[in-house]
C-alpha cells in the first residue's frame, strides 16, 4: 500500500554514520524513508548499526522506516530499489545520495601509495553507485515535475583532505550537482551538494578513543549527523529552492538561511575560512 499522503526520502547507507542521522532527522520532519545499506545484523560489520535499527529510529521519530538491503556497488541491486520506491509509492521527494565506501586505512598517515590501494573503491561505491541511483531516480522526479536530490560531500573536494581518492570523490559528487542541475533545470527538480562539517558519528567516537590527542577538540567543535537531515528537509520545503540547484552549499551557512541549530541550540561554525570556498561552475553549457 502507497503513502501517498508521506513526503518520500530515500537515503543511501544508513545503517549508521551521516546516513543514519539523515534518515532519522527526515522521520522527524514526518518523511517516509527508505533506508539503505548492506548490514542487516548486529555483528555483521566493525562498526555498530544496521537497517533495520535505523528504520526503527526514523518510525520511532514519526516517520516511517523501510528498510532496503542494498549493495551499491551492484547496480542491479540500485535498480531493484527504485523500481520497489515506484511500485510502492509512485513517487520520490528526495534522494540523498550518502553511501560511500570508507576504509579504516582513511585517516592513516602516509602517502596514498603506503595505504592499502582498496581506498579508490570510494570511486565505485560512493561515486559511480551515486551516478547509478541518481539516473534511477531521475525519471521519477521528471515525470511529477519536483524533487530534490542532495549528495552529501565536505570540504575534500576542494582541499587536501585524507588523499587524493577521497578528494576525488567529493570533487566528483560536488560536479554532479552542478552538471545534473543543467539537466533538470526544466523539469523543477533540484540538485546539490552539502559540505558537512566534522561528524559525530560511531566511526569518528572510534577515531576519538584511538587518538584521543588528535580529536580533542573535535566533540566540541562536530555536528550530528541529524543537523544535515533537518537541513535537507528545509531545503526542500523552499519555495526557491531553484534558484540554489546546481551549487555546492555549506551546511553550517545553509542553517543561517533557514534559522536552525543543532541539538541544544548549538551553531556549527563554517569551515570556509580555514578549508576553502566551493567551486563555482562556469555558467556555458556545452551540449
Amino acid at each position: 500500500m502507497g503513502m501517498t499522503d508521506k513526503r518520500i526520502a530515500v537515503v543511501t547507507g544508513a545503517s549508521r554514520g551521516a546516513g543514519r542521522g539523515i534518515a532519522i532527522a527526515l522521520g522527524r520532519e514526518g518523511y517516509a524513508v527508505y533506508v539503505t545499506g548492506r548490514t542487516q545484523n548486529p555483528g555483521e560489520a566493525d562498526l555498530p548499526g544496521t537497517i533495520h535499527e535505523t528504520a526503527r529510529e526514523v518510525t520511532d521519530s514519526g516517520g516511517h522506516g523501510i528498510a532496503v538491503a542494498c549493495d551499491h556497488a551492484d547496480d542491479a541491486q540500485i535498480a531493484a530499489l527504485f523500481a520497489q520506491v515506484e511500485r510502492e509509492q509512485g513517487r520520490l521527494d528526495i534522494l540523498v545520495n550518502n553511501v560511500a565506501h570508507i576504509h579504516d586505512h582513511l585517516i592513516e598517515p602516509g602517502g596514498f601509495w603506503e595505504k592499502s590501494i582498496d581506498l579508490v573503491k570510494i570511486l565505485d561505491v560512493g561515486l559511480r553507485s551515486q551516478y547509478i541511483a541518481c539516473w534511477h531516480a531521475a525519471p521519477l522526479m521528471a515525470r511529477q515535475k519536483s524533487g530534490l536530490i542532495v549528495f552529501t560531500s565536505s570540504f575534500g573536494s576542494v582541499c587536501y583532505m585524507h588523499g587524493p581518492a577521497y578528494g576525488a570523490q567529493k570533487a566528483g559528487v560536488d560536479k554532479f550537482a552542478a552538471d545534473m542541475a543543467v539537466d533538470f533545470k526544466d523539469y523543477n527538480v533540484a540538485a546539490v551538494s552539502i559540505w558537512m562539517g566534522m561528524l559525530m558519528t560511531e566511526r569518528s567516537k572510534r577515531a576519538t578513543e584511538l587518538r584521543p590527542d588528535q580529536y580533542r577538540d573535535f566533540a566540541a567543535m562536530a555536528e550530528t549527523p541529524e543537523f544535515t537531515g533537518h537541513l535537507i528537509a528545509a531545503l526542500a520545503a523552499d519555495p526557491d529552492i531553484m534558484s540554489l540547484s546546481g551549487q555546492t552549499l555549506i551546511g553550517a551557512e545553509l542553517a543561517d538561511r533557514y534559522g536552525l541549530t543543532d541539538a541544544g541550540g548549538k551553531k556549527p561554525i563554517s569551515h570556509r575560512p580555514f578549508l576553502g570556498d566551493p567551486r563555482v561552475a562556469h555558467p556555458a553549457v556545452v551540449r
